[in-house]
């Protein structure tokens, strides 16, 4: 890929897409969801991917702590759209793992974001490594392999 250019994001990449229909409190007075509610969908969405790794409760989910958070504005999304959120580990360093989100609509990619999380402690937001068995989980699960730090 040549510098500077970054490959488009498509709905094959992702094992995980969360369906979810834009509501009138998310849009602006033009009816375009307001930005910041993008990063409440990949919220919404990435808790739902938990589930789906088999992490059912609060309690038995691993714990991370977002250290930054993006997203790349691609067509917007309007009331009454039906979105689908797509979710997954794009990579994972020693304690910290980077999630990959898009949005949606039919096969139309909306936006794209990237956050990274870092794995803490129980209770604490004192960083951690990240456990084996949660790396081999979601390696199991995901479509698109990610990367290893």
């Amino acid at each position: 890929m040549a510098a500077g250019k970054r490959r488009m994001t498509a709905r094959a990449e992702f094992a995980f897409l969360h369906p979810l229909r834009v509501r009138w409190a998310e849009c602006d007075a033009q009816g375009i969801v307001f930005n910041a509610n993008y990063f409440a969908y990949y919220d919404h969405a990435i808790w739902e991917w938990t589930r789906a790794l088999g992490f059912k409760t609060w309690e038995a989910a691993p714990q991370f702590v977002t250290a930054h958070a993006e997203c790349d504005y691609k067509a917007p999304a309007r009331f009454d759209d039906e979105l689908l959120i797509g979710v997954r580990a794009a990579r994972f360093g020693t304690k910290s793992m980077e999630v990959r989100a898009a949005v949606f609509r039919g096969d139309d990619l909306l936006n794209i974001g990237k956050l990274n999380y870092v794995y803490v402690k129980a209770g604490t937001t004192e960083p951690a490594p990240l456990p084996p068995e949660f790396i081999e989980r979601v390696t199991a699960f995901e479509r698109t392999m990610p990367e290893r730090k």
